[in-house]
């Protein structure tokens, strides 16, 4: 297929705060097969040279298809109703929503003027092109570069995108890249046409907090240096804190509020503002007495003993004895865990927290050490049970899913999810398991008379609410909750940490709570257990980690958490860690 060649039209270099792009009443429309979906209703803000504008709101609030309008990247059963969308150009103002979607000035406009950022750059890349052709090809299309220019040119954004030897990792694929690194190859292709307008849509969502620092940092660099405008779509009011110059907040397809940072901050106005607001201030307090842990409670035996448990994956004994290429998931970590308690294990993406819960679980084999369960009495050797005994300890500790959308079967009712587990273990079937389901939904919240629908009834705070109902049907000492917020809204992910922290107390239950969010874990747990590339390397209450870490990769972890207050920023002071 041959390339057209598209040149950019920019405006002249102009002051910063000069008005770039201007949004004027935008609606937007989806055709359903039984209705008209109005997404986005009178939407209007100004995005200004140099400064960046955060649309702040929940899931389904019309955040980011507005930001897809401007590029009318818009689903086929989607269009714009009314509205202008202003672009400032050297012969006048361009209004991309009349333009047509193949038009020479929309081609321009699309990673020429104004260049994008993906939430999910696995999805967003082509996994059968290197990194670097498919930036050459963003080049060559809008600046009009022979091959070699294009190549030398990509080598220099990677460069400047703070990818390690540029050179040679132009040619990698995908696959090879981190998310971390694969986000600053994003970056880098939408900066290719030197674009005077950069939207972000969460770009960090799925990034640790180091690497979630270190991406904003990056952008913020990038955007003063370039003089560029940005707009950055987000639910976190942390990052909001941090980055923003100006806020708009939506919800329901219009923006309820809009001002400086400041402004939102500390005199929002709207009731829905405040509730975010309140809700990401809320997670920055522990609810766990004040963080200490209960020198009563330690003095107790411990439900879970974990002694120096290990995972080598990719293991083989060398000539010389040993293990040649071995990969430490798990390195030599043992801890405790007491009844009633709700201990925290935090770190980056591939520090081994995941793999550590599925040790305790044996869905995975351990290559050494050992798990001692003490919920019936008399200790149990989990490591060193068969299968058939396993699933005694499956009934006393069980697991809530990350993402409530992929862990439940969109097949099967809720009340086939919920008592599942009941029928396989062959407790309850006909009346008595319906009876227990409608408990069970009523003790997370939920009407029982939802339990003959189906997953794709129910909002994502829902979803998790039935996989914790799942989790409790048979009556479990012990809950492994792996980055079970991870996928909510922050008022949400409030919502279900004080639902989780109301069944406790009344099941008298013990959490290990997986987490990379430092704040949920400050919120809901008693103790904390720092993970770093396999190892435990600090270990103390929620108050002592989150407030005085004494290890340097502690430190660096605690730092790098957004401070939700734009007066006092967090994240461009933080602690760098290096190995």
């Amino acid at each position: 297929m041959q390339m057209q060649a598209v040149t950019t039209e920019r405006q002249s270099d102009g002051a910063e705060g000069d008005v770039v792009l201007k949004v004027e009443n935008l609606s937007l429309d989806f055709r359903l097969r039984t209705q008209i979906l109005h997404a986005v209703r009178d939407v209007s803000f100004e995005l200004q040279r140099g400064k960046t504008l955060c649309l702040v709101g929940e899931s389904g609030s019309g955040k980011s298809v507005t930001a897809r309008a401007l590029l009318h990247i818009l689903d086929k059963n989607g269009a714009i109703t009314s509205g202008r969308i202003l672009l400032a150009g050297k012969s006048g103002d361009i209004d991309i929503a009349t333009l047509t979607e193949h038009s020479p000035e929309l081609l321009k406009i699309r990673g020429g003027r104004i260049g994008l950022i993906f939430q999910e750059p696995m999805s967003s890349l082509s996994p059968v092109h290197t990194i670097g052709s498919q930036i050459v090809e963003a080049l060559r299309l809008h600046r009009r570069m022979d091959k070699k220019q294009a190549r030398a040119e990509t080598i220099e954004l990677l460069r400047q995108v703070e990818i390690p030897n540029p050179d040679k990792m132009i040619d990698r694929y995908t696959f090879e890249f981190s998310g971390g690194m694969r986000q600053r190859a994003m970056i880098a292709m939408a900066l290719a046409a030197d674009p005077e307008i950069l939207i972000a849509d969460e770009p960090t969502t799925a990034l640790d907090v180091t690497t979630q620092a270190e991406i904003l940092d990056l952008i913020k660099r990038l955007q003063v240096s370039r003089g560029m405008a940005m707009l950055l779509i987000t639910h976190d009011m942390g990052i909001v804190a941090e980055v923003a110059d100006a806020v708009a907040v939506m919800r329901y397809g219009r923006i309820v509020e809009a001002g400086s940072a400041d402004a939102i901050f500390h005199d929002a106005r709207h009731p829905y503002t405040q509730r975010l607001l309140n809700s990401t201030v809320k997670l920055e307090r522990n609810q766990r007495s004040d963080g200490r842990a209960d020198p009563v409670l330690l003095a107790h035996q411990p439900v879970l003993s974990v002694r120096h448990l290990s995972k080598l994956y990719g293991a083989s004994t060398s000539w010389f004895g040993g293990n040649a290429h071995a990969i430490k998931a798990v390195d030599d970590v043992s801890f405790d865990l007491y009844p009633g308690e709700n201990l925290g294990i935090v770190g980056e993406s591939g520090s081994g927290k995941t793999t550590l819960g599925r040790l305790i679980l044996r869905t995975v084999e351990p290559t050494s050490g050992q798990v001692s369960y003490f919920g019936r009495g008399e200790p149990v050797d989990v490591t060193g049970l068969s299968k058939r005994q396993l699933k005694a300890f499956h009934r006393d500790v069980r697991l809530v899913f990350q993402d409530p959308f992929a862990s439940l079967n969109p097949r099967m009712t809720v009340k086939e999810i919920v008592g599942d587990p009941l029928v396989v273990s062959g407790t309850m079937k006909g009346a008595a398991l319906e009876r227990r389901v409608a408990e069970l939904l009523d003790l997370v919240g939920l009407d029982a008379m939802a339990m003959e629908r189906y997953p794709h009834a129910f909002s994502g705070g829902q979803r998790q609410r039935i996989g914790i109902a799942r989790a409790l049907a048979l009556d479990p000492k012990i809950i492994i909750a792996d980055e079970a917020t991870a996928a909510l809204d922050v008022s949400i992910r409030a919502q279900i940490l004080d639902l989780l922290l109301e069944i406790q107390q009344r099941l008298d239950l013990s959490f290990v709570f997986i987490s990379h969010d430092i704040s949920v874990v400050r919120y809901f747990c008693d103790r904390v257990a720092v993970m770093h590339r396999g190892k435990l390397v600090e270990m103390g209450t929620a108050e002592q980690i989150c407030t005085d870490p004494q290890q340097p990769y502690t430190k660096s972890l605690i730092s790098a958490v957004p401070n939700p207050d734009p007066r006092n920023k967090r994240m461009m002071h933080r602690t760098r860690f290096t190995a």
